[in-house]
């Protein structure tokens, strides 16, 4: 069995999940709604207050579409409950980030300012000039959105200027040295 499949995924007060034909599974939580299509092999039942994921039999296709299935639930019930976040940084001198509405304005060392608008369901908060939040409940948006941003400037190995997640470390290289 997947060790990561078989557990059961517990539903939270104030969650209701809705099972569909063709196993369209719809989270409703606090924070809003999520729905996804999942894979039709899996079945999906809600038992006493958990769903509980199985699969047909042991080949290895079915094996990893097992811990798959559940982990996709599971992150929808966090997110309906708690949301997701991840915290960009900017390093460099002049680098910084502000709001207008809901487009995020990056000054990144480039000859024009960087406009991103903000996707559906998606919000970014900026703490000063160099922190950017990036919130939401469907965690593949927030991590694809952070993901952009990082893309505009990624970090240097030199300086480390660039953008970069909070929780990452940035591997440094030594300059060039002169001549002896």
């Amino acid at each position: 069995m997947s060790r990561i499949g078989k557990m059961p995924v517990a539903i939270p007060a104030g969650v209701t999940v809705t099972i569909a034909e063709n196993n369209e599974v719809t989270v409703k939580g606090p924070k809003g709604t999520l729905s996804r299509v999942l894979p039709a092999e899996m079945t999906i039942k809600e038992e006493d207050g958990h769903i509980v994921v199985t699969r047909p039999n042991d080949l290895k296709q079915m094996k990893s579409l097992h811990g798959l299935t559940r982990t996709l639930i599971n992150n929808m019930v966090h997110g309906v409950t708690e949301g997701y976040e991840k915290v960009l940084e900017i390093n460099g001198v002049g680098y910084r980030a502000s709001k207008q509405g809901k487009k995020l304005v990056l000054n990144l060392g480039y000859s024009h300012p960087v406009e991103m608008e903000d996707p559906e369901g998606i919000e970014t908060v900026l703490e000063g000039q160099n922190k950017i939040t990036v919130k939401g409940i469907s965690k593949e948006k927030v991590g694809q959105y952070a993901a952009e941003i990082r893309d505009k400037r990624r970090p240097e190995p030199y300086k480390g200027k660039g953008i970069k997640y909070a929780d990452e470390v940035i591997r440094r290289k030594v300059g060039k040295t002169g001549k002896k």
